[in-house]
């Protein structure tokens, strides 16, 4: 007993196998000469010492094992140094969240690798060697301690519950998608990106011809798939479902991409490229024959977390691209000399015919942004900056419904005038453009997020759904205002001076 408590302690949202403790139990008896007892009796003994240990089974079809829910090693332990199970216990040794956890069981090969997104390995070496990487990769990732948000209830009062469904069935529903969401964190966390789909397909019921996905009896038995499909039809619910997955995929971006401007390993990076650009197809295979005012709620949430992800790790890439640019002094002098060529009152002319920006402003702007890369700032000096910025154009709007379109137009104009510097130096055919170059992508793009962020503050929403609501914008063909005519004003944000100005569109990062 005394030797459990010194090397095992009770966590929340971990695991581990009950094979690996008893082994760990068998090395301690060997070390010292005691007679163990055997496996059935030892699980009495842990079960005694840890109350409340809950047990799960984990693993692929024919090679699962039995886990102990809610127990792990203790980081002064010398068990930690053992190699067997290394990998494997790296991976379940993760905080995810408080509560009851959905008892997902993988019917496919567990993938262990995130460089493909989740390719099996053939030999153990290379499947030892993926652990190693992913246990790695797994230090980059954010606390998903917190990542599962607090379900909303489903508002029932003014829409009654439609026939061939009860209000406990609401209740079972509301209950089930938390669980769901669980094993979506679970296997996000643990970098298990291909295992998406299967979790999916078993939530909806839609099993592949070959099992995967198959249909969770216990599941089937709490909420039948007639109830889930009439549910599915059902506005409270659907409402209820678009309002948690924005909270969650705004989560799961923070979990896997806690810092946009942190270097992170480009394997992971990769990996989440290509967990975003399957998420769509993924979603839209498992909800085959499911009503299609679920599916275009599900459907429409997943693209904006897709988008996000795909964008921010851009802008990681980028912002790791220019750290070099920024530490290079040489780099930086001939910046310096090259921008000092360029005929800002030219380029000011041109621009303000579109922009109407303030002399003094765009003055002020260029002499900060010259200051700041001569005295060789690091890339977050450049992003506190860059925030500065945004802070002071928009301040005027601040707590005015017309912060969030004020806010899209300043970053059109920024956009807009960063282009007109990069043709002066286009131009003048500026030893140092491709630097130039670089740092305008990454500042266009950081501007970006800075905005959607400060949109999605104003509105009291999340970037995810502010993203989604413009990507709706786009499918209707609105994503380009029309230019207000003379005379006319009522669909156009008035600039600080109390002018008014054109749209423009801008091109972002794909």
């Amino acid at each position: 007993i005394q030797w459990l408590l010194e090397n095992y302690e009770t966590a929340e949202g971990v695991s581990l196998p009950r094979s690996t403790l008893y082994n760990h139990y068998l090395r301690h008896c060997q070390e010292h000469k005691l007679d163990p007892v055997n496996a059935a009796s030892f699980g009495k003994l842990i079960r005694s010492v840890f109350l409340g240990l809950r047990t799960r089974r984990l693993g692929t079809r024919g090679n699962s094992k039995y886990h102990y829910y809610g127990i792990r090693i203790k980081a002064t332990s010398p068990l930690n140094r053992l190699q067997e199970d290394q990998g494997h216990m790296a991976m379940r040794q993760q905080p995810i969240n408080q509560g009851k956890r959905y008892m997902f069981k993988p019917t496919v090969p567990r993938p262990e690798g995130v460089g493909d997104g989740g390719a099996d390995q053939a030999a153990s070496g290379a499947g030892d060697s993926s652990q190693s990487q992913q246990q790695q990769h797994q230090q980059f990732l954010g606390d998903a301690s917190s990542a599962l948000p607090t379900f909303p209830d489903i508002n029932t009062a003014s829409d009654p519950v439609p026939t061939g469904v009860t209000a406990d069935d609401v209740k079972t529903f509301q209950t089930l998608y938390k669980e769901h969401c669980e094993a979506i964190l679970d296997v996000v966390v643990n970098l298990q990106f291909a295992l998406i789909e299967q979790v999916w397909r078993t939530f909806w019921r839609n099993p592949t011809e070959n099992g995967e996905g198959q249909n969770d009896a216990d599941m089937e038995k709490r909420l039948t798939k007639d109830k889930l499909f009439i549910l599915c039809d059902y506005e409270p619910v659907c409402a209820f479902m678009r309002s948690c997955d924005h909270v969650f995929y705004q989560s799961l971006v923070e979990v896997l991409i806690p810092d946009v401007l942190r270097p992170i390993p480009s394997a992971l990076t990769q990996a989440i490229r290509n967990f975003a650009k399957s998420l769509e197809g993924w979603l839209s295979a498992a909800m085959t024959n499911i009503p299609k005012k679920m599916v275009k709620t599900k459907l429409s949430a997943v693209n904006a977390f897709s988008q996000t992800l795909r964008r921010y790790t851009s802008l990681n890439h980028l912002a790791q691209a220019a750290r070099a640019v920024l530490q290079n002094t040489s780099q930086i002098n001939q910046m310096l000399s090259d921008l000092n060529r360029v005929d800002f009152a030219h380029v000011q002319e041109q621009a303000s015919w579109v922009c109407q920006c303030d002399d003094a402003v765009v003055h002020r702007l260029e002499q900060d942004f010259k200051m700041t890369l001569q005295q060789q700032n690091s890339l977050e000096a450049w992003a506190v900056w860059l925030d500065s910025v945004v802070t002071q154009v928009l301040k005027p709007y601040e707590g005015s419904d017309t912060f969030p379109k004020a806010a899209r137009q300043f970053l059109l104009k920024w956009s807009f005038y960063s282009s007109m510097v990069i043709r002066d130096l286009t131009l003048r055919s500026a030893a140092s453009f491709g630097s130039f170059h670089l740092i305008r992508l990454l500042y266009d793009e950081y501007m970006f997020y800075l905005i959607e962020h400060r949109v999605a503050a104003a509105t009291g929403e999340t970037p995810i759904a502010v993203m989604e609501s413009k990507l709706l914008e786009m499918k209707e063909g609105d994503e380009i205002e029309e230019v207000p005519q003379p005379g006319t004003s009522s669909e156009s944000v008035p600039a600080p001076n109390g002018t008014d100005e054109p749209r423009i569109k801008i091109q972002k990062l794909t």
